[in-house]
């Protein structure tokens, strides 16, 4: 298999997408703090990973970031989800749930 840690993070990289989402539905979320639930669930996930996908999920809509006023430059983020990231994740969550049933299926088969 070509470069397998390659493709494993490339496949990781949706669920972590997803977690992100869920917990930001939750109610807003630091950067931080997710790093850690992240790592918690045994995935390898480094700040120099999360924060630009961070960024690249807020440039799409699907969060929305605010510093506290008067935090300075490197006062925390809260992310919250915003109406089209609660789209995508049910779309998401939806796509898992049929992806199960069929593993479910064919497992029993």
């Amino acid at each position: 298999m070509k470069n397998e840690k390659t493709l494993f993070r490339e496949i990781l990289l949706a669920f972590w997408k997803i977690h992100i989402l869920h917990h930001a539905a939750e109610g807003p979320l630091v950067g931080q703090w997710m790093l850690k639930e992240l790592r918690h669930h045994g995935y390898d996930v480094s700040p120099g990973t999360l924060y630009p996908l961070l960024r690249r999920m807020e440039r799409h809509g699907w969060l929305h970031s605010e510093v506290e006023p008067g935090g300075g430059p490197h006062a925390p983020r809260g992310y919250h989800l915003t109406s089209e990231g609660q789209k995508v994740l049910d779309r998401m969550l939806a796509f898992l749930d049929e992806l199960r049933g069929e593993i479910q299926e064919s497992s029993n088969s």
